[in-house]
């Protein structure tokens, strides 16, 4: 078997109006289809599928599982979503720090789910973590 690309993502959320508000108006997805406890907005070529699930527990430690969910921007767009952020009073949980050649911030969603904002691609990355490691 050979996996072509990311295809999508299923969220479990408590709330779906509140996570349909931060993930269309903090990050601007496209909103494709909306149920009735479900919801699938798009950016580029992959989707997220956001699922209410109001009784569900919140995950209070960090465990086996995803860790965060990294969505790709353009450098010249990356301090001014971070002062976005930062006005609509999204919890900023790392950063913005420089990691490799590339700027990253970590933050929350509605849910304390962690998200991250990635200025660069894969290749960028290693190629400085080649460089440290020669």
């Amino acid at each position: 078997m050979q996996v072509e690309g990311f295809n999508h993502v299923t969220v479990n959320v408590s709330n779906l109006a509140n996570s349909l508000n931060f993930y269309t108006g903090i990050l601007g997805l496209q909103l494709v289809h909306r149920g009735k406890t479900d919801a699938y907005l798009e950016w580029g070529s992959a989707w997220i599928c956001l699922l209410e699930k109001p009784d569900y527990m919140a995950i209070a430690d960090k465990g086996v599982g995803v860790d965060h969910i990294a969505f790709s921007i353009a450098e010249e767009h990356f301090e001014e979503a971070v002062q976005g952020l930062q006005t609509q009073n999204v919890p900023i949980i790392r950063g913005p720090i420089k990691r490799g050649i590339g700027w990253t911030v970590n933050f929350l969603d509605p849910d304390g789910i962690q998200l991250e904002l990635h200025t660069s691609n894969l290749r960028e990355r290693m190629s400085v973590w080649n460089t440290a490691t020669e």
